[in-house]
């Protein structure tokens, strides 16, 4: 059972997410929350397995909400989907940047939300819409410098060029195909990438690609 706790200011969203959401035999909504200092608070409680994050909710919004749970060592195997009304969206960034695992549009249909909630409950990100490389190249110019971003060097040069694969949006079968190696190698070299860098999942990845400068914005078409 996939459990999901939903953050979202408006009780009306709130709670045609969770009809939709219930209406799913393994999926089962465990709690809800109307601002981020809630959400952290429902989150460090229940431990779900993904949270339906809106951005803009008053008091701490769904940015710090996000980084809050992403810090916290406890909740390591949570998962944060933004939610937001605009594709394109500053704060959705930030909120990959803060530890989401991808996010959403408010507008997406019904079957691909649930599709979406499956895929990081099962440890993926949210990666292959357009939207969100889109997003992601829009951003990546006018992100502030971060000053503890871990250093390349850390990587195999096999490593920095599956890494690069990743930021283009390439699955593990997609990487091998190109590189001419197994998926399950491809997948360890993730894997490896992923914890010299400190990065949570393949979301927080693709942002430190760009942060570090092993890709730049069109290198990935």
């Amino acid at each position: 059972m996939i459990r999901v706790l939903l953050a979202d200011d408006q009780a009306l969203v709130r709670a045609g997410l969770r009809a939709l959401l219930d209406a799913e035999d393994d999926i089962e909504v465990v709690g809800e929350a109307s601002d981020g200092e809630e959400a952290a608070r429902i989150v460090a409680t229940t431990k779900p397995d993904v949270v339906l994050m809106d951005v803009r909710m008053p008091r701490v919004d769904g940015i710090a909400a996000t980084r809050a749970i992403a810090r916290d060592p406890a909740l390591e195997a949570v998962k944060v989907i933004i939610l937001t009304t605009f594709d394109l969206d500053e704060y959705v960034f930030d909120g990959l940047r803060s530890g989401a695992s991808g996010f959403l549009v408010k507008d997406t249909e019904p079957v691909d939300l649930v599709r979406a909630v499956r895929t990081v409950a099962a440890g993926d990100s949210l990666l292959s819409p357009r939207a969100t490389r889109r997003l992601v190249e829009e951003y990546a110019l006018r992100a502030k410098p971060n000053e503890r971003a871990p250093d390349l060097a850390l990587l195999t040069d096999r490593e920095r060029e599956v890494m690069s694969h990743v930021a283009g949006g390439l699955s593990n079968d997609e990487i091998a195909e190109v590189l001419v190696i197994s998926p399950a190698t491809a997948r360890t070299h993730v894997s490896r990438a992923m914890t010299k860098l400190g990065a949570r999942d393949r979301a927080q990845l693709v942002m430190l690609a760009y942060e570090l400068g092993l890709v730049r914005p069109g290198w990935t078409e």
